[in-house]
């Protein structure tokens, strides 16, 4: 599948947009990890992804490594990117991730919403071919495509 052929957009909302859509606002809010688990599944993800971004740094900083950058979040705000064809980069999702990880599900909820409500369809409507045993001329009365050549074997 070639990415670069498909024509990239902007997120619907932006990051702070939160007054666009207030019960995702207030939803992550009152209960972010629930959000998380919510956007992780409508996304087609295991909704115990998020708890990656929540156990992740206790982990971590018990080995003595510090870690920033919440993992499920960066991968399911790269994924959700890739997926809808939405301008950005890796650098610019790391960035979002760690200035305001709760603001980040929000936004990636809004858009799962609003590509929810409004999908594309995409209909096919090329007529089937029509194959003719060789050998046997074309039925009386029988017209190929403009500007196709038929011949009689």
């Amino acid at each position: 599948m070639n990415i670069a052929a498909r024509p990239q957009t902007e997120w619907k909302t932006g990051l702070f947009d939160c007054c666009e859509d207030v019960s995702s606002c207030c939803y992550g809010f009152f209960c972010c990890p629930c959000l998380a688990c919510t956007v992780s599944n409508n996304f087609g993800e295991s909704r115990c992804l998020p708890l990656c971004d929540i156990c992740s740094p206790a982990i971590t900083s018990a080995v003595g490594l510090p870690l920033c950058v919440p993992p499920a979040a960066l991968s399911l705000r790269v994924g959700i990117r890739q997926a809808y064809g939405i301008k950005g980069s890796v650098c610019k999702d790391i960035i979002t991730s760690c200035v305001c990880v709760w603001c980040t599900w929000c936004q990636m909820h809004r858009e799962l919403k609003y590509r929810k409500n409004n999908q594309t369809v995409i209909v096919n409507a090329q007529p089937q071919p029509v194959m003719m045993a060789p050998g046997n001329p074309p039925p009386a009365g029988f017209m190929g495509q403009p500007g196709m050549v038929m011949n009689s074997y």
